[in-house]
């Protein structure tokens, strides 16, 4: 049986749920952030050890301003009323992107969640905030310099002293990775759901488990 320790996830679709409810793509972020706890809950019965969640990628800035300002507020507001209860079930909360460019008050929240979260050991929920995995890369090479070797120049990613993905899933019917976790998701299994996702549920996220363990994983051998 397959090894499983890191799952990915591009949640795509929560704009175009909300415009397919009249209800606007606001209401879709909304109700993508309750797949979102879902998801999370889900994961922590599973047992799985670490998760990844692409919330906000680098090339998100071009979508409109009050769009943009939308998701932050939810962000923040996540952070502040959720806090205490992602203390409770021993979440660790970690965070990928640059986090510079971010409002001062996302920043804070991050920082807080850092703190409040960093001896929790159940499960490490990560979070991508204008994440853009060339970025990390090229990043990654520039503090390595003449020091280059492979272990070295894994260190200065995001993911350093993680296991890499075993698993991505992508809901939304597109099948690429829109520049997320390129590196690290070089050997993983991809599965591309039609549903968006505000509808991805349990039943979706167990059977791809299953099939992922019924998966021989052969990494260039036979």
């Amino acid at each position: 049986m397959n090894k499983l320790q890191h799952i990915a996830f591009i949640m795509d679709g929560n704009g175009r749920w909300g415009i397919k409810k009249n209800k606007g793509r606001n209401y879709g972020h909304l109700k993508g952030l309750e797949t979102v706890k879902k998801v999370v809950s889900n994961s922590l019965n599973l047992k799985i050890p670490i998760i990844t969640f692409y919330v906000f990628s680098s090339e998100n800035w071009k979508r409109p301003k009050a769009e943009i300002n939308f998701l932050f507020k939810l962000i923040d507001q996540y952070f502040s009323t959720e806090i205490n209860n992602v203390i409770k079930q021993g979440i660790k909360l970690n965070f990928f992107g640059e986090l510079g460019q971010l409002p001062v008050n996302v920043k804070n929240s991050i920082k807080r969640c850092i703190h409040l979260t960093k001896k929790n050991k159940k499960i490490i929920v990560n979070l991508a905030i204008n994440y853009g995995s060339k970025k990390e890369i090229f990043n990654a090479f520039k503090k390595v310099k003449k020091r280059l070797t492979f272990n070295n120049f894994e260190k200065h990613l995001y993911t350093n002293n993680m296991p890499n993905p075993e698993i991505l899933i992508r809901t939304g019917g597109h099948q690429r990775l829109s520049n997320f976790m390129l590196w690290q998701l070089a050997y993983a299994e991809l599965f591309f759901v039609d549903k968006l996702w505000p509808d991805f549920n349990f039943k979706d996220y167990k059977n791809i488990i299953q099939k992922y363990k019924k998966i021989k994983r052969n990494f260039g051998s036979v």
